[in-house]
């Protein structure tokens, strides 16, 4: 069993509720979107695992990749900045949805938190929304979860920007 704290678009800020809303997670997913410093701090906090967004300088993409795909207790993760939803996913996405099959499919981007299961490719599609300031959302939001060979007990946190 894990405990994962999914967070995307801080943009160079990390918020307050990161520290309390992820304290008893085991591992972090960044979906891109980071900011200079913000990778360093983080993983001083908690193992994280991250992909660069569009926005993010070259030393970031030099740091991490733009796509991770990766196993957790059984799971197959597959997680990337700029990745759609279903029935809209990205062009370049679908044929990694079809091939690799993941049970999960992280993304970011959007600044909308979106959690939703796509029954076409059978898998999970979280969206954690926007940690950060910068961008159009009115609020901030962060994803929880437990990893049990299943996904379970998701948790949403909502905070002012």
């Amino acid at each position: 069993m894990k405990r994962i704290g999914i967070l995307s678009d801080t943009h160079g800020k990390i918020p307050n509720q990161v520290y309390s809303f992820f304290k008893d997670c085991d591992e972090l997913w960044h979906a891109g979107d980071i900011g200079k410093w913000v990778l360093d701090e983080l993983r001083a906090f908690k193992p994280v695992v991250a992909v660069y967004g569009n926005t993010d300088d070259w030393n970031m993409r030099m740091v991490v990749p733009e796509t991770q795909l990766f196993r957790r207790e059984n799971m197959k993760i597959l997680m990337t900045h700029i990745g759609g939803y279903p029935d809209h996913y990205e062009k370049r996405i679908l044929p990694l949805l079809t091939s690799e099959r993941p049970d999960i499919f992280v993304s970011g981007h959007s600044h909308i938190l979106k959690v939703m299961y796509d029954k076409t490719y059978q898998l999970l599609h979280i969206n954690p929304g926007a940690a950060g300031q910068q961008g159009f959302h009115l609020k901030g939001t962060l994803v929880r979860l437990v990893l049990d060979g299943t996904p379970k007990n998701l948790e949403i946190c909502e905070f002012e920007k």
